[in-house]
């Protein structure tokens, strides 16, 4: 079982940015690939980022390439999602997932989640 905590939303003008935090519990992190989504109102969940079991490898939506940075800590039990130049289409709820299959883009791939934190972009 593993429970996961985000932080780090907010509200913040376009071009600004923020860091997400997700904090998760249980002695088995590291061995989870770790994944973030967001959804906006009315739309449905979609892939942002995720980031292997170690670290090693990283993958972005098209949409926030170039601008968003996941990453993690391993040691903190934590990983984290950097928002750097952010529009107004980036409001939404994002979540932090952990799974085990290699289909990281797939919602239905991973096995826990967060509760979301709101990111809200002002023009």
């Amino acid at each position: 079982q593993v429970q996961l905590v985000e932080s780090g939303g907010g509200l913040v003008q376009a071009g600004g940015s923020l860091r997400l935090s997700c904090a998760a519990s249980g002695r088995t992190f590291s061995s989870y690939v770790m994944g973030w989504f967001r959804q906006a109102p009315g739309k449905e969940r979609e892939f942002v980022a995720a980031i292997s079991w170690s670290g090693g490898s990283t993958y972005n939506a098209d949409s926030v390439k170039g601008r968003f940075t996941i990453s993690r800590d391993n040691a903190k039990n934590t990983v984290y999602l950097q928002m750097n130049s952010l529009k107004p289409e980036d409001t939404a709820v994002y979540y932090c997932a952990a799974g085990t299959d290699r289909r990281l883009w797939r919602a239905a791939s991973y096995d826990y989640w967060g509760q979301g934190t709101q990111v809200t972009v002002s023009s």
